[in-house]
């Protein structure tokens, strides 16, 4: 990158002219020459001084001809001879763009927002190559969304916005380039579908969510029952862990707090269980199956 280095022969210039001028009134007999000559001094001064921001640059044209770049602090131009047209913010840029009613892959039509952050990297390349460097980026990130859009379905723009971001930023930065910019990130900030079409795949959806709520039920079902299967074993071999269970499940019914029980006396000991067993309890319930096997035998 050329840099500007004149600052001194501007101010040397500025002196020179301004003596001139002072001199050319000082020969006609006026008292005021000496007044005018430092009035056209202060004035070419303002003319020619420049206080330029840290992150700023301005390129200098000399008679229409590309001198330099100069910036920060101060600077000193020739007046009437060197000219300033822009100033360059090299600081981080951000650019929003958008895409509307493109077509993806698969045909369907969407409408993408998007924000570019991009930095100028060689100021010279961004005033000697390119006219309006900022309007330029803008629409160069315009037509890489709608090729990247282009070659992708929906699925892919829903799903993995991050790639399709970083697809969009080697496009751009390979139109960028000659233009001493650099595309440092793409984000994808919101992607559009027809109302049509969100309410098909909201249908969609939710007749896969009731599709997993049928299955997890029927297994939860099925586990269930071999549990209660495990479970009738364990009783059948002890009537009293059945009647320890019925006791839970009294216990269990009255915290409600709206349900009354009422324990009636039996033969067997504890809790008689509910019917078939009766009154009868389980000790003589066991006894009369004792008998009749034996009579079998």
């Amino acid at each position: 990158m050329k840099t500007y280095g004149g600052s001194g022969i501007a101010v040397f210039v500025d002196i020179v002219l301004a003596a001139v001028i002072g001199f050319i009134f000082s020969a006609f007999g006026t008292p005021a020459g000496i007044a005018i000559g430092l009035f056209a001094l202060l004035a070419l001064l303002g003319m020619s001084i420049r206080v330029i921001s840290e992150w700023n640059r301005m390129p200098v044209l000399r008679l229409g001809k590309y001198n330099g770049i100069v910036g920060p602090g101060f600077v000193t131009i020739l007046p009437f001879v060197e000219t300033t047209p822009s100033v360059l913010d090299l600081r981080v840029i951000n650019t929003t763009f958008s895409a509307e009613q493109t077509l993806t892959k698969d045909n369907v039509p969407v409408n993408v927002d998007a924000i570019l952050f991009w930095q100028i990297m060689d100021p010279e390349k961004a005033v000697l190559n390119v006219q309006a460097y900022g309007n330029s980026v803008q629409l160069a990130a315009q037509t890489a969304l709608r090729d990247i859009i282009g070659k992708s379905t929906l699925s892919d723009m829903l799903a993995g916005r991050d790639i399709i971001g970083k697809d969009i930023d080697v496009l751009i930065q390979d139109r960028v380039t000659e233009w001493g910019i650099k595309a440092i990130s793409v984000e994808i900030r919101d992607v559009k579908i027809p109302q049509e079409l969100q309410d098909a795949m909201a249908k969609v959806a939710t007749a896969d969510r009731e599709k997993m709520a049928r299955v997890k039920l029927a297994e939860s079902e099925s586990l269930a029952a071999d549990k209660m299967l495990e479970a009738a074993k364990k009783y059948e071999k002890d009537r009293y862990a059945m009647q320890l269970r019925s006791l839970n499940m009294m216990y269990e019914v009255s915290l409600n707090g709206k349900n009354q029980i009422i324990f009636i006396p039996t033969e067997s000991r504890g809790m008689s269980m509910p019917t078939p067993i009766g009154l009868l309890g389980l000790d003589e319930l066991a006894n009369r199956q004792k008998r009749r096997n034996r009579q079998q035998k």
